[in-house]
């Protein structure tokens, strides 16, 4: 049964479209003609070389010197992209620089909204660049940043990019463990950290964590500290330490940048590490930058002048991406804070007053708003509002129907998915196609995407393995300190030789839409029936005493299963047997029988990495009988003392199954 259509492009949406503009211009310049977003999809995957130079030449794309070739014979992941050119990522945001329109607009739980210029931007990120430059900072240098996602935070990145230094960066509630995981591996020259930030109306002093992190780096030459929660705290007795004031000050020297070959590292991004150390995963400066055009100002629709706002960390790659629209000519908006603080109105609430026209954020905020019941559309003028992104983990078609309902009838939802992988989005929105409820609108350009079996030949809707069969220019140009590729294709390429497997349940739709249903590494499979954790989880979002849950399946010696739903109860809210009975009948209901809990366990907290992904599979390991310190790293928990209850209850199971260990 074809699912609701919730939202239709007008013919005008479409015609005004930047995607409409591009496949004119291939109509002009090449002569190829497309009736519709699948015929220009599959042209895009076909024929990858002249794809990507299209989008290089579509938007002037600034070589300073001329690449041999688009792509390489070479399979992934040695692919190779545009070899010989040399360009530079920062210098294309700079081409926007004018006087009519703003480069940032920023708002904290301490600070109303408040405006950067382009020539404000410009005036810093070149004072900032003459500090490394008498640091003896030089392309390939790393400078590593711990910081919220503030104004400061952008300057840095691009004052990075623009000499060919390596940008890397964790959000300051990363405990000093987690940091020193991260940037130990690659070997900062500059740190730049603030001395504390604000959460939920709580200031959180982190100089001695900034102490700590400096000191475990021998690489440092210097660190430059931002007092972002007290205005008068100095330096904080830091051995090489300046103060971020002091070095931004005016500089006659203009902003400069300085070419570096198309592969050379633009940043650093780091995997979860739930179970290890994080994997130093490194793009390169034209793969980014050419994905970040293609996706922001194609897919997404950017134009320039509009206000494009995500919420994000510094730690999740959405910052990287949300600082690309800068790319597009767009104004950023940054907040730093919680999404909940005072209240969940808050973001509505500065989409309002900026105007923002893209909104960017992840699906347990849209969860959450609907399950508190507000209607941001009633409560604040969002006229302005073009699209909604929702990405972090698959929105279920009830967070469909509440953008429709409760935040604008006509906006443009772009549901998307993507990853730190590739720091973009392999499916998400395009303006030429209706939303359907519970879909993505389809797959990226440029994208080979596909949903394998278990023999891994295609198939078409029904469920299977995400795999991505052809390279994209913004995959990693290599992982940090893994010489041989090896980490990097055990990543991706252990299952299907030089084929991509992303580790996701994927179904292509008969309408070329797209379906994610979670990590296929934390399937459960019951009886031979498997289904992916987010469906168990649109059921239980169902029950409105339920705030959170954690599916399990564990597997036991004989062939049986073990499959416990571990649940956190709304505030004055108990796990009833009326509750039980709810949940046990919305699963037999959507599902089956099959996927019923053996047991379902009321819990205080859910387990969940520093990005905000829920940690099925490490609290799995623990729960069978593994070692806690080989099912988990916890330094990569937003919420360790979660992890207490799970290490305990994994002593009770022993007792009550046959589970080894």
């Amino acid at each position: 049964m074809e699912p609701i259509t919730l939202w239709t492009p007008s013919a005008s949406f479409r015609n005004s479209s930047n995607l409409a503009h591009y496949a004119n211009w291939l109509r002009e310049n090449a002569g190829l003609s497309f009736v519709d977003y699948p015929s220009l999809w599959k042209w895009s995957v076909a024929h990858p070389a002249d794809f990507w130079k299209s989008i290089s030449d579509y938007f002037a794309i600034i070589h300073h010197s001329p690449y041999k070739s688009v792509v390489s014979d070479d399979s992934m992941p040695h692919t190779k992209w545009f070899e010989g050119s040399t360009l530079n990522y920062a210098e294309h945001v700079f081409r926007n620089a004018n006087k009519e329109s703003l480069a940032i607009l920023f708002q904290s739980e301490r600070q109303i909204l408040t405006s950067i210029t382009w020539q404000e931007l410009e005036q810093k990120t070149a004072a900032l660049q003459q500090f490394f430059l008498r640091q003896g900072i030089r392309p390939g240098d790393r400078i590593a940043g711990y910081l919220p996602c503030i104004p400061e935070a952008t300057i840095c990145l691009l004052a990075a990019l623009s000499l060919g230094a390596v940008w890397t960066s964790c959000s300051p509630d990363f405990g000093s463990g987690s940091v020193m995981d991260r940037f130990q591996q690659v070997e900062p020259s500059v740190l730049i950290a603030v001395d504390g930030y604000t959460y939920n109306g709580k200031p959180f002093d982190r100089r001695e964590e900034v102490k700590k992190i400096a000191a475990a780096i021998p690489s440092l030459k210097k660190t430059i500290m931002i007092s972002y929660l007290d205005t008068g705290s100095g330096t904080g007795n830091l051995d090489n330490t300046v103060l971020w004031d002091d070095v931004i000050q005016p500089v006659k020297e203009p902003l400069q940048f300085i070419p570096v070959a198309f592969d050379h590292p633009a940043w650093i991004l780091y995997s979860s590490g739930t179970t290890g150390i994080p994997k130093a995963i490194t793009h390169g400066h034209g793969g980014v930058l050419l994905e970040h055009y293609k996706y922001l100002v194609l897919q997404n629709d950017v134009k320039k002048g509009e206000r494009f706002f995500w919420f994000t960390t510094t730690g999740w790659m959405m910052w990287n991406f949300v600082n690309a629209a800068l790319l597009a000519g767009a104004t950023i908006v940054l907040y730093d804070g919680s999404p909940g603080y005072p209240n969940l109105d808050v973001l509505w609430k500065l989409a309002e007053a900026a105007p923002v026209q893209h909104f960017g954020t992840s699906a347990p905020y849209i969860m959450a708003c609907k399950k508190a019941g507000i209607s941001p559309g009633q409560s604040f003028g969002l006229s302005s509002l073009r699209s909604i992104s929702s990405t972090g983990s698959p929105l279920p078609p009830e967070g469909f129907d509440y953008v429709y309902e409760n935040i604008k009838r006509d906006v443009w939802l772009c549901s998307m998915s993507g990853g730190t992988d590739v720091c973009t989005a392999f499916v998400g929105g395009n303006p030429w196609t209706p939303v359907y409820e519970g879909e993505i609108q389809g797959r990226a350009l440029g994208c080979e995407l596909y949903a394998y079996d278990d023999n891994g030949k295609e198939v078409y809707d029904e469920v299977g393995e995400m795999v991505i069969a052809g390279a994209m220019p913004s995959m990693p140009v290599f992982f940090w300190n893994d010489p041989g590729f090896k980490k990097y294709t055990e990543s991706y390429f252990d299952t299907y030789p030089g084929v991509w497997r992303h580790g996701d349940w994927v179904k292509i739709t008969p309408r070329e839409g797209v379906v994610i249903l979670g990590r296929s590494d934390a399937t459960l499979n019951r009886q031979g029936v498997r289904i992916g954790t987010a469906e168990i989880y649109r059921a239980i979002d169902t029950i409105a005493q339920v705030k959170d849950s954690l599916v399990l399946n564990i597997e036991q010696p004989g062939g049986g299963d073990y499959m416990p739903l571990f649940v956190v109860m709304k505030e004055g809210e108990a796990l009833t047997d009326e509750v039980r009975n709810s949940i046990k009948n919305a699963l037999r209901t959507a599902y089956s029988p099959r996927h019923v809990p053996d047991e379902m366990i009321k819990v205080d907290d859910i387990p969940y990495t520093i990005s905000g992904k829920k940690m099925e599979m490490p609290v799995k390991k623990i729960l069978m009988g593994k070692p806690v310190d080989k099912s988990v790293n916890k330094g990569s928990v937003k919420n360790p003392g979660s992890l207490a209850f799970f290490i305990e209850f994994a002593q009770t199971i022993k007792r009550k199954t046959d589970l080894p260990g």
